[in-house]
């Protein structure tokens, strides 16, 4: 039996945003392409865990808001002081205050939301920061559009390791492994780790990290 409901649809930035329940749960679709879900977070939660336990101060960027499970993690984390989030999808926010729940996240002073392409206010941004946690799409080989895929180019992950402090960290997250991704993070950082979480189904999710 197939129980999925369509809550809301609204226009994004590569088409068309949908929000599903499927029994206790909710899915996020972009532009036909399945983004994420509120089933389990493991790996969401590794991706700030593990930056968090290597930064040198205290802020943290999360780039992708999605369900919220990166952000609970990075306000419950102790060594996180602040968090600034930056999500181009204005819709996406709004869900997160409603229908997803974490309305106390986004109000807690800690918060910073920016809603913005991160491809484009990064760059711009005159701040730095001790670790930068990207979930954006589905990881660096399966992105919604070439903006996004920026990101994970070779002038990308220089642009990245530019905006780190001294000693930060960059984590992204990944449905799949990429050793073209792991070779470009080799020419800009020092140390570069893979980590594997098991899902149920498929390859394991991946989290990258380098500094």
């Amino acid at each position: 039996m197939n129980d999925k409901t369509t809550i809301a649809r609204a226009p994004g930035h590569c088409g068309e945003l949908v929000l599903r329940r499927d029994g206790a749960h909710h899915e996020i679709i972009a532009n036909g392409m399945f983004l994420m879900d509120t089933r389990a977070g493991e790996s969401e939660r590794l991706l700030i865990t593990a930056a968090a336990d290597r930064m040198p101060g205290p802020h943290l960027l999360i780039g992708g808001l999605g369900v919220g499970f990166s952000l609970r993690a990075a306000l419950t984390h102790p060594r996180v002081h602040e968090v600034t989030v930056v999500e181009r999808e204005e819709q996406v926010i709004a869900w997160n205050r409603t229908h997803l729940g974490n309305q106390d996240l986004l109000d807690d002073p800690r918060t910073h939301c920016v809603p913005a392409d991160l491809t484009t206010w990064l760059p711009q941004s005159p701040q730095t920061f001790d670790a930068l946690c990207l979930d954006i799409d589905n990881g660096p080989d399966w992105t919604l559009g070439e903006d996004n895929a920026s990101l994970y180019s070779a002038e990308g992950v220089r642009m990245l390791r530019s905006r780190l402090t001294p000693g930060g960290v960059l984590a992204v997250w990944s449905a799949a492994a990429s050793t073209a991704f792991v070779a470009r993070l080799r020419t800009a950082f020092t140390a570069v780790e893979v980590l594997e979480v098991p899902v149920a189904r498929g390859e394991p999710d991946v989290v990258f990290l380098a500094s």
